[in-house]
Order: structure tokens, then sequence, then C-alpha cells
């Protein structure tokens, strides 16, 4: 059976791009690096050549050609060498530049099999104009090996000077490079709109992590640890009573003692055999204690003494020393939101503080001219309906919102506000998001130089969506300006924008029967509200006016329809807050 290996070359000195980090580029939500090493995910072996990336898994090795930037020939035989102390190398090599976004792990197996059916030497890509694309191709590894001993040196040498004479070229789909800023707004556009799992996930993945930093739990709700919470003292601290009983030793009858145990009071004298004192929850229970007893399973007989009543269970109602935790146990895991219970929690187990992320803070910007807050409506205006109910809409997702802002729609009016984004870890822009006149969103982050995450949502409404992150940890969500799309759009994405950004773990998603379906159902996902019925499941709107927010009334939450489902079809529901 043919192997095969893989060279990504992931280097170069991107001039016509202004010296960017071009494998780095995000088109369609992945980077074009990661496009690369998706399309060679079938080989056994892959090499990435260039600057060292710390997020790549331990199964890529990674390599530097000497010197850095002394062009793809160089980069190639130092992939070469790097393979060849592998064991085994593969008959076939991949040799595949980083800056293709569309090219598919499909369209590699294509040029695989054509070598193979071949006697060429290497099989190279060939673009929608038939030009060759020499950093696509798949040769022959003694060809690859010959051709660059025929060189005196590597170094800064163009890539047709390795080409054999024996080639077969293949048209291919996606064998489009992007060497300019244009070719890389074009691939952009170009890109299939995200599923909304596919955005999530990226979200996940790939948004800055906060800094972490220390500080009072009581203080910090919204917060998520950044590291295990771990337990300063035992839960119980000592032995207690579980009920409102008697501290017993030995089998019984029991002579009962004038003293009694409180919780919070002193700790009863030591019992001797036959002995019981009465004591109540959460009292420490005295020396010589064999069980607790409850009220419920004991009387006063004609001798004096208490008994235990006839049938009733042998239990023991004590809680022990560290039953609950011991000093050093984990009582929370990283990721864990910082919650009222797990204040409560902390409290329990004598922690005040601990390393958080978070929260994450959100500056709310509403755009339009024709966008009024307050005061008399004048000719062309409307109400801003959802800027005053974000705040709440963001707290229920776990975001703190600090303030909201109106922005007229001009040319540059976004590059200030991005750039006086310090005080806040997200951006929720709200319109401006579309390919409109007045739609200005996307230039302004290409401006800011802007990674973008997600840019397009396939989910009606809401496909405008534009998710990324300006200076290493600014998140930017961008919402569609239509009320519902708005805040559908923001209750589904939200949540994974504060798990990308402090380390949460995702949600566990709220799934289950919608009875119609078929109904709502169309070429594309849906999220539409529901309500819930008896039969379990919900009922979805088919129709909804998405200018107000008036489909929200007496409904439950949202329900996200897949593509062409059917009457039952399990889908995620989004509770709505109340």
């Amino acid at each position: 059976m043919t192997t095969v290996d893989a060279i990504v070359l992931a280097g170069g000195r991107a001039t016509r791009m202004g010296g960017v980090d071009k494998p780095g580029i995000v088109v369609g939500g992945r980077s074009m690096l990661e496009a690369a090493i998706d399309a060679v995910a079938g080989c056994a072996r892959t090499v990435v050549v260039g600057p060292h990336r710390s997020g790549l898994g331990p199964e890529i090795r990674q390599v530097q050609e000497v010197p850095a930037g002394s062009g793809p020939v160089a980069a190639i035989a130092t992939g070469l060498r790097a393979l060849a102390e592998c064991d085994f190398p593969a008959d076939l090599v991949v040799v595949l530049a980083a800056d293709m976004p569309f090219l598919s792990a499909a369209a590699i197996e294509q040029l695989i099999a054509r070598v193979l059916a071949t006697d060429a030497e290497a099989v190279f890509a060939a673009d929608e104009s038939g030009r060759p694309q020499y950093l696509v191709g798949v040769w022959r590894r003694a060809a690859l090996l010959n051709a660059l001993d025929r060189l005196e040196a590597p170094m800064n040498q163009p890539m047709k000077a390795l080409i054999p004479a024996r080639t077969a070229m293949l048209p291919l789909d996606g064998a489009v490079d992007c060497d300019t800023p244009e070719d890389v707004a074009h691939a952009r556009a170009r890109a299939a709109p995200l599923s909304l799992d596919e955005a999530r996930n990226i979200l996940r993945r790939k948004l800055s992590r906060l800094p972490a930093h220390r500080t009072a739990l009581r203080r910090a709700a919204g917060a998520t640890l950044a590291q295990p919470l771990t337990a300063a003292e035992a839960l119980p601290r000592f032995d207690v009573s579980a009920m409102d009983g008697y501290a017993t030793s030995g089998d019984g009858p029991w002579r009962v003692r004038h003293d009694i145990g409180f919780a919070g009071g002193d700790r009863p004298a030591g019992l001797h055999p036959g002995e019981a004192v009465r004591i109540a929850t959460g009292a420490h229970i005295p020396e010589g204690t064999d069980t607790v007893v409850r009220d419920e399973f004991v009387a006063s007989g004609a001798d004096g003494l208490l008994h235990r009543l006839p049938d009733a269970p042998i239990r023991d109602d004590v809680r022990r020393r560290g039953e609950d935790w011991r000093p050093g146990d984990i009582v929370a895991v990283e990721g864990t939101p910082v919650s009222p219970a797990l204040v409560s929690v902390a409290a329990a187990a004598e922690v005040a503080e601990g390393l958080v992320r978070g929260p994450v803070r959100a500056r709310i910007v509403m755009t339009g001219d024709e966008i009024r807050s307050e005061g008399p409506l004048r000719t062309g205006q409307t109400r801003d309906s959802i800027g005053p109910v974000l705040p709440d809409l963001l707290s229920w997702c776990g975001i703190h919102p600090l303030d909201r802002v109106h922005l007229r729609d001009t040319p540059n009016g976004f590059d200030e506000v991005l750039a006086h984004a310090g005080d806040c870890e997200l951006l929720v822009i709200v319109g401006a998001t579309g390919g409109g006149a007045a739609d200005q969103l996307r230039a302004a982050l290409d401006r800011a130089g802007a990674q973008v995450l997600v840019h397009r949502l396939r989910l009606r409404p809401g496909g405008s969506t534009v998710i990324a992150e300006i200076d290493g940890g600014r998140a930017i969500l961008g919402l569609p300006g239509n009320p519902f799309a708005a805040v559908a759009t923001l209750l589904a994405v939200a949540p994974a924008i504060v798990e990308g950004l402090t380390g949460r773990p995702p949600r566990r998603a709220v799934t289950g029967p919608l009875r119609n379906a078929g109904e709502i159902s169309g070429p594309a996902p849906r999220i539409v509200p529901a309500r819930a019925v008896a039969e379990g499941g919900w009922a979805g709107d088919a129709h909804v006016r998405t200018a107000h927010l008036a489909g929200l009334l007496d409904r439950d939450g949202l329900v996200i329809v897949p593509a062409h489902a059917t009457d039952g079809a399990a889908v995620e529901f989004l509770p709505l807050p109340v």
C-alpha cells in the first residue's frame, strides 16, 4: 500500500501582503494554515515549515528553513530532511503552500490518485484559469530528492528550477491562492456561511483567553474558575449529628443524661456504654458515640430508659468528618462558572478567593441614523426597541453590560469605537453588518486588522452576523439590525463567546422534539419562537414578524430548526429570560 507524507509551507515574507503572517489569515472561520493541515489530514506524517506555532498539535512536526524566508525550494528541502528522519518515509510527498483556503482533502486525494495512475514524477494543481500551481502538488519522493540534488543550493531558488520533466496537471476546485489583500477579501466574500455549530466551536477554540486574576469569589459573579478550587478545610469539620435525636453508646436501652448538645454549642461530655444524650442537628457528637438515633425511632419506656421502637430501621445518622470533602480535595474544577452555588461551596470549604477569568464585560453599540432611543421621533426615524433590553439579555448569557452608546452612520465612525474599546472584553454592535451603503462594520474591522472568526452564519434570521477579535483579546459581536434577528442570534452565540473568552466548558444543550418541524423547516436552518406542549417538546411559530419582539410574548424560548426537518425532529431549545 502506498503511503503519503506532507510538507506544508507556512513561512515566506508575504511582501505583497505587507509582511503579515499570511498562513494565519482567517478565511471562513479558519486560518489558511488550518485549511492546509485539514487538506493533508489523511497523510501519514505532516511537517510544517515556518515559524513555530503554538496552536499545532504534537503529531505535527515543525521545522524552520535556514535562513528563514529563503524561498519555497529551501523550505521544501528542509521539510524533506525532517521526513527522512522518520522511520519508513512515504513513497509520495504532498507539497502544499498554506495560502489556499478552499483546498480540500478530496482535492489532495485526486492529486494522489493521478500520480498513481500515471508515470508522472509529480502532479500539480491547475487553478480556474489553467495556470499551474507548483506549490499544490504530489511528488514521488525519489523524484523530489533527485530534483533537489540537481540544484547547487536550494536557497532563493525559483520553484520552476525544481520541476521535473515528467509532470501532469490536474484542474482542481479550490486551487486559488491568496497573495494580495484583494485576494483575501475576495476569498472571504466567497467563503460559505458557517453553521451555528461550526461558529460556536470556532469561538470556543479561537477566541483569546482572558487573563486570569485572583479575587474574592463573592464579588466575581459571572467569572469562570481559571484553576481548580480546593478545600481549605474538611466538611464536616468534625463528626456531627445529621438529625435531631439522641447520641447513643451501646445497643440500648439507654439512660438519658440531662445535658443537651446544640449546634454551635459546647461538645457534650463523653458517653459511657448505655448512655444517651439529647442532640440537635449539626451538633458536635460526644466522644464515645456509636450512632445517632433520630427522635421518631425512639421512645421512653416504663423503666425510664430510652428504647428503640420495634421495627425502627438501624441507621447511622452521623455525618463523619471529611465525609463531603477533606482539605486539599477539589470541590470545583477549572472552568466552573462563579455562580451562587459555587460561592456557597467555597464558603463551606473555607475558601474566600479564587483564580478566575472574567466576568466578560460588554459595551453595546447601537447603529443607524434612523434609530432614536429617547424623545419624539422625527420623520424617517424609528424607536430603539432592542437597545434597552440588551443589558438584561446579555446578563442572561453571563455577560456584564457596561453601557450603551449610539453611533451615527458615517464612513469612519467604527474606527474610533474599535480603537477605544480597551475597558471591555466584548463589543456588541447592532446593525451595519450587511453589505449595504450604510453597513460599515466589516470595512472597519479590516482597517483595524481584526481576525474575523465568523464571517456569516447559515441561519435565518441572523445570516449577516460577524464575530471578530482585535488586539488579541477583544471580541466583536456584530448583530443584524433587525430586532428579532439580533436577539435570536445573541442568545444563540453569546454563551459560546463567554466559553471561548473564559475557558468555560460548552454548556449542555437542551434538546427535544419539535412537533411541527415540517411546517417550519426549509433549505436553511431557522431560529423561531416556541412554546412547550403537554405531550413533551415544543411547537414553533412558522411565521415570525422580525421587525419587533412581539413574537416572543407568551413563548418559552427559541428553537433552532435544522434544514429539511420533519415533524418530531430533535431541535435545540434556548430558553428566554423571564
